[in-house]
């Protein structure tokens, strides 16, 4: 008989309201009170907390890197050396922050932090060294590449979504019984199955025409109107599923097209039910995020990145290539092609199919909610 779980008090930190942090964070408190309904579970943008006015400026200097000079990303990403450079500055904001996290943690008192991202989880890693505090602090990865920045003193458990990952902190030195190949934390949803025909019948969707999901993330970014362009162009049967997520410019365009077009195309903006869409779609065009590649392994739906940003998404591309779970276009022009030459080789489908189930691991966040329950 499993011994019952002791009511906890869980502090949840993520940064951005729109972010797989955030639907990290999300699903791990579900599986918290699902497991134990009387833990108290606090969730909260650890970055908007500590510095508000800070937030607004990295994200917009974050986003017009992006745009503009996507190689100076990559230069920091991950960049030991700016890791190492940057210590000190980054030990006085962690100093400057408790300030903030005093009446929190003394008003809150909670057992267990996890935090789903390296900001945040550094700064409680260290106020509880500091204060000496006997929290146990879960840093939760949520991409396929292990850097640097998530390294603390303070860190009791690191959430890794694979091996490599696994072997990387341990060659920095972090041991084993500290890392737990959980995965990404993602919907529990996505690990029920599903009645395919039911949910294409209440969809309107035919499952003998080939169905494309189209999707950049909550804020629809990336290359997803050159992926439009590129598949209504294609002489076949298609049906193509485009979640614009936050972007209006992109829906508006898209309802332009929609009548003129002659494949199928069903224009979703936020959706509650990615799970059902994922579970009749053929293949995916999607940005590589850690949340969205996670979902897509659970429901083993082949990917194609188009053009990936350097740094995380560059680096959870390179695994998902590497497992054979997706392929990578570079030439956006090229993107119809792409999906027409797949729809056209069942067999490798398959394949990718296979090995996207092999690498998924939908129980994630269920996994961390008894650590967090039983530590």
């Amino acid at each position: 008989m499993m011994t019952p779980l002791r009511p906890k008090r869980v502090l949840l930190m993520y940064i951005s309201q729109v972010s797989g942090h955030r639907q990290g964070a999300i699903a791990i408190q579900k599986s918290l009170k699902t497991l134990s309904p009387d833990c108290i579970v606090k969730s909260l943008n650890g970055f908007s907390y500590t510095y508000p006015l800070m937030e607004k400026i990295i994200n917009t200097a974050y986003l017009g890197v992006i745009k503009r000079a996507p190689q100076i990303w990559e230069f920091l990403y991950d960049n030991p050396k700016v890791i190492k450079a940057s210590e000190r500055i980054k030990e006085s904001i962690h100093k400057s922050s408790h300030k903030k996290l005093k009446p929190l943690f003394d008003e809150f008192k909670p057992d267990v932090v996890i935090c789903t991202q390296a900001f945040p989880c550094g700064m409680v890693a260290d106020y509880k060294v500091d204060k000496n505090l006997p929290i146990k602090v879960i840093g939760v990865l949520t991409d396929f590449a292990p850097h640097l920045y998530w390294l603390h003193k303070g860190v009791d458990y690191y959430i890794v979504p694979s091996e490599d990952a696994k072997k990387r902190y341990m060659n920095e030195g972090v041991k084993e019984a500290q890392i737990k190949i959980f995965g990404i934390p993602i919907g529990m949803k996505f690990a029920e199955p599903l009645d395919r025909t039911a949910v294409a019948r209440k969809l309107r969707l035919d499952l003998d025409v080939p169905i494309v999901l189209v999707m950049g993330g909550g804020q629809g970014l990336g290359p997803m109107k050159d992926a439009v362009q590129s598949l209504v162009k294609l002489k076949r049967p298609l049906q193509i599923i485009v979640i614009a997520g936050t972007n209006r410019r992109l829906v508006k365009w898209l309802k332009k097209i929609q009548s003129q077009s002659t494949p199928k195309i069903i224009i979703y903006e936020y959706v509650h039910n990615v799970d059902e869409l994922m579970e009749v779609s053929t293949v995916m065009i999607s940005k590589p995020g850690g949340m969205t590649t996670s979902e897509c392994l659970a429901k083993g739906l082949p990917m194609v990145i188009v053009n990936p940003i350097p740094g995380q998404e560059e680096h959870n591309s390179q695994f998902l290539i590497k497992s054979g779970i997706a392929i990578r276009v570079d030439d956006k022009k090229q993107i119809g092609q792409a999906i027409d030459t797949l729809l056209n080789d069942p067999a490798k489908l398959q394949l990718m199919r296979q090995a996207a189930l092999k690498c998924g691991r939908p129980m994630a966040a269920e996994n961390i909610a008894w650590l967090a329950l039983s530590c």
